[in-house]
């Protein structure tokens, strides 16, 4: 089941507001362009493949995601394959070049055999001497810490109207995984609308642990978007992995 900030089609037609073009997005723009073949799973609303279509690509890209809302708005750009699924409903046989999960994607899979099996599904995915490339949110910075009521934030919907959002951890955090609600509140709306999410913190060896078990071998770790070196500070963990 996906969350309600992707399934519900006006709030995630807010997504690209809310998470504007960045650095990360052009790390993984220059990754598409020099593959033949991409797998984008948990590809929302698209924007990474339409870009790389916009910038020249030629080859074959193909975004995956289980939110149909999302997807509307994916399927403005015709010449890619759009399907609904997920890893576990969908497989490919060594057709891509390179996989991606862009968004802080992988820490949607909570539990461990989630994990495994989706990692299995991607290495089947993967094309001999394909990458698989992913980034989670560095335990160690904490990143949770910041998501307050607080901290709210407002961006404008397609007719220019307000939308304020904001988001809560439910406390006390125990082990690695954090569970917060999303607020999003519209004058037009006749209250606010709720979502409830949960994320996994894997630590860098954790990761390397899980893409091991499923023959995969990790090739470089960066610690943010730059390519600096992984370190207890780092905002990130950037992963490139392959098959073993």
């Amino acid at each position: 089941m996906t969350d309600r900030s992707f399934s519900d089609v006006s709030l995630a037609a807010l997504y690209d507001a809310l998470n504007p073009w960045g650095p990360s997005d052009d790390f993984y723009l220059d990754l598409v362009m020099s593959a033949r073949s991409v797998l984008d799973v948990g590809c929302g609303t698209g924007r990474l493949l339409a870009r790389a279509r916009e910038a020249g690509h030629e080859g074959r890209l193909c975004g995956l995601d289980p939110a149909a809302a999302m997807l509307v708005q994916a399927r403005g750009q015709a010449d890619v394959e759009w399907v609904l699924g997920d890893l576990g409903s969908v497989r490919w046989e060594r057709e891509f070049d390179l996989v991606v999960m862009t968004g802080h994607a992988f820490q949607v899979l909570v539990g461990d055999e989630e994990v495994r099996s989706a990692l299995a599904a991607v290495r089947q995915a993967l094309d001999d001497g394909g990458r698989f490339v992913f980034e989670t949110r560095n335990p160690a910075v904490r990143a949770w810490e910041g998501w307050r009521p607080e901290r709210a934030r407002e961006v404008s919907d397609a007719h220019g109207d307000a939308v304020r959002v904001r988001h809560e951890v439910e406390t006390p955090v125990l082990g690695d995984r954090v569970t917060f609600s999303e607020t999003f509140e519209h004058a037009r709306w006749v209250g606010p609308r709720v979502s409830r999410s949960t994320l996994r913190f894997l630590g860098a060896e954790a990761l390397r642990g899980f893409l091991g078990e499923a023959g995969l071998v990790v090739h470089e770790q960066y610690g943010d978007w730059g390519r600096e070196p992984l370190s207890p500070t780092a905002p990130e963990i950037i992963t490139v992995a392959g098959r073993a």
